[in-house]
C-alpha cells in the first residue's frame, strides 16, 4: 500500500525569505524562490511503500560495482567476463569470491575506489595524468591484479 509523509520545512534555497540570491542574482536583486514559489515554506512530499520482503529482480547476474563501463553480452562477452557473481548466489548472500573484481576493464585502484577505499592501493608508481586509463602500467593491468592480490591475501 502506498503512502506519504509530508513535511512543511523553511525553505532551503532562499532559507526561508522567499526570494533567491543565486550567483546571477547581483547589487541587491532578488528573484522569486523557484522551489517554495516565494512563501518561505517548502513542503517535502515522500511517497513510499512499507518494506515487507526483497523483490525479485530480473538480473541473472550481480556485480559489486559499475565504475562506469558499460556492461552486458555480445561483441565477444559474456557475462562472467565483468567478474561478479550470480544473481541466485547473492540472493543467498554469498560473499562477492575472490577474483570477481572486473579486472578486464579496470585497475585495483580504481575499483576499489568504488567498492572499498580502504582496500584502494596507494602505491608510488600508480596513476599518471589524474585518471586512471592514462596511468603507465594500465595496458598491463593484470600485473597490478597480482600484486594487489599478494598484498591483499
Amino acid at each position: 500500500m502506498k503512502k506519504e509523509f509530508k513535511i512543511k520545512e523553511k525553505c532551503p534555497a532562499c532559507k526561508g525569505t522567499g526570494i533567491y540570491i543565486g550567483m546571477g542574482e547581483r547589487d541587491g536583486i532578488g528573484i522569486v524562490c523557484y522551489k517554495c514559489e516565494g512563501t518561505g515554506c517548502f513542503e517535502f512530499v515522500h511517497e513510499y511503500e512499507d518494506f515487507e520482503k526483497r523483490a525479485k529482480s530480473k538480473a541473472i547476474h550481480v556485480l559489486q560495482t559499475n565504475p562506469g563501463i558499460s556492461v552486458g553480452v555480445g561483441n565477444g562477452y559474456k557475462l562472467t567476463d565483468f567478474g561478479g557473481m550470480s544473481y541466485n548466489d547473492w540472493v543467498k548472500g554469498k560473499p562477492f569470491p575472490k577474483g570477481s573484481e572486473m579486472r578486464m576493464s579496470v585497475c585495483p585502484a580504481w575499483w576499489y575506489q568504488s567498492v572499498n577505499y580502504k582496500l584502494k592501493p596507494n602505491w608510488d608508481d600508480c596513476i599518471g595524468l589524474g585518471s586512471f586509463s592514462s596511468c603507465r602500467h594500465f595496458p598491463n593491468k593484470e600485473k597490478c591484479w597480482k600484486r594487489f592480490d599478494n598484498e591483499n591475501n
